[in-house]
């Protein structure tokens, strides 16, 4: 799917909504409904242990269910991206980060129960505290794995969730100091 299409304006009810534009705005000539649809954003975190292994979530549900993701998520309403990047590694993993630091972003599509969400993705790093256990939120995450990822080819093998997090982890392996 690359264009969500509806049958009814949200507003009036009318059959006559009309989508524009590749699916970026839907038109109601019948109440005058204009609505946009807007990219959204979501952040992700890189975490590596001591031995320069990353953290991942084995995802619990769809989309990509089984795939591996980095820790993070939607971002929720009024909240700043790196608010976000704490609060949803704080969810899914049971663990308060700290020192973390802006990345890259990348342009990623989510696809859940029919309808296609185009996202811009925050990547942040950050470190985890000193023995610190993780434990998963079981409607999002069924376990973790942690993996060496050393050259693009590491990455291009990982199973991932999603292409934006391939693209960041080698913008990660490159950029000084890392990995």
């Amino acid at each position: 799917m690359t264009e969500n299409r509806f049958n009814y304006c949200p507003d009036c009810g009318s059959r006559n909504i009309q989508t524009k534009g590749n699916g970026r705005k839907w038109l109601c000539p019948d109440c005058g409904l204009e609505l946009y649809n807007n990219v959204a954003a979501a952040v992700g975190v890189i975490l590596q242990n001591d031995k320069g292994e990353i953290l991942f979530e084995k995802r619990a549900k769809e989309p990509a269910k089984g795939k591996l993701a980095l820790p993070g998520g939607f971002l929720e309403p009024g909240e700043r991206a790196e608010s976000g990047a704490v609060r949803e590694c704080r969810e899914e993993t049971g663990v308060e980060i700290d020192g973390l630091d802006f990345l890259c972003s990348f342009p990623n599509t989510y696809e859940y129960k029919g309808l296609v969400y185009k996202t811009c993705d925050l990547f942040f790093t950050a470190r985890l505290p000193e023995n610190c256990s993780l434990k998963a939120e079981e409607s999002e995450v069924s376990g973790f794995v942690w993996l060496k990822l050393e050259t693009p080819a590491d990455v291009e093998k990982a199973p991932l969730a999603f292409p934006s997090a391939v693209e960041t982890l080698k913008f990660f392996l490159r950029e000084p100091g890392k990995a």
